[in-house]
């Protein structure tokens, strides 16, 4: 990630794009601990202040967060992003599920529609990579695959904003999903997403919409409490002999 021979007037701008790079790209994948100051420093040949002014100048656009004695980490991949779980983080969990049920069952209406063989296999790929991380029992790792499986659905849709809304949203939805899922995974809270793929491969736009906007409200508990963000204490628990999990 070094710069090469820099311009000094456009230095800070520089070593901010090349941070943002790192984290638009995955190489920095949201909630990783970015490299130390120092190491920053070797790595870009940059002075000190110039990269600790890059980095507050992320942390103010809500792509870093600066913890005190832990290190400064991801926590979205656009300024866009940062913005949306600032906004939404405390907001009624029955809302997010009425917004994600809206956008995915729109998204899955046209990936019926517009699906190419490349989406299709994509979509296979990612419902294995999700069947495999349930079996796996790591609840982080089930939320991850889940979320990128409904991304793609959504990116089947070939609608560019609208796959871009909701990948700005992604970390308001995965710490809504965090919530549902909780700690461990429970074979009674399992949810097939097999007939949402099905639909769309039949081209059915119907059946396909009607799958996914189920998906919300079929997987969450009717809790009224607010979902926590991963690290937050207080937390509500979750509820008990909720309906079928796994969004």
């Amino acid at each position: 990630m070094p710069l090469s021979h820099p311009r000094r007037s456009a230095l800070s701008e520089q070593v901010i794009a090349a941070l943002r790079n790192q984290i638009t790209s995955g190489e920095w994948p949201i909630g990783s601990r970015i490299p130390t100051e120092p190491e920053l420093v070797e790595q870009l040949g940059v002075a000190r202040n110039t990269v600790r002014e890059a980095v507050r100048a992320l942390a103010h656009n809500g792509l870093l967060d600066i913890r005190q004695g832990s290190g400064t980490y991801v926590v979205a991949t656009s300024e866009l992003a940062g913005v949306m779980q600032r906004r939404f983080t405390d907001s009624d969990p029955n809302h997010i599920a009425e917004l994600r049920s809206a956008l995915e069952s729109s998204a899955a209406r046209l990936a019926a529609e517009r699906r190419t063989e490349k989406d299709l296999k994509q979509l296979d790929a990612l419902l294995v990579r999700r069947e495999e991380a349930w079996a796996s029992g790591d609840a982080e790792a089930f939320v991850a695959a889940d979320a990128t499986f409904h991304l793609a659905v959504v990116a089947a849709s070939h609608n560019d904003p609208m796959t871009a809304v909701y990948a700005d949203l992604s970390e308001v939805l995965r710490d809504w999903l965090r919530w549902d899922v909780g700690e461990e995974l429970t074979p009674e809270t399992y949810m097939d997403h097999a007939r949402l793929v099905d639909a769309i491969r039949a081209g059915d736009r119907e059946a396909a919409a009607a799958e996914a906007a189920s998906y919300p409200f079929t997987c969450r508990p009717d809790h009224p409490s607010r979902p926590s963000r991963p690290g937050r204490p207080g937390g509500p628990d979750r509820q008990q002999g909720a309906a079928a999990s796994g969004g």
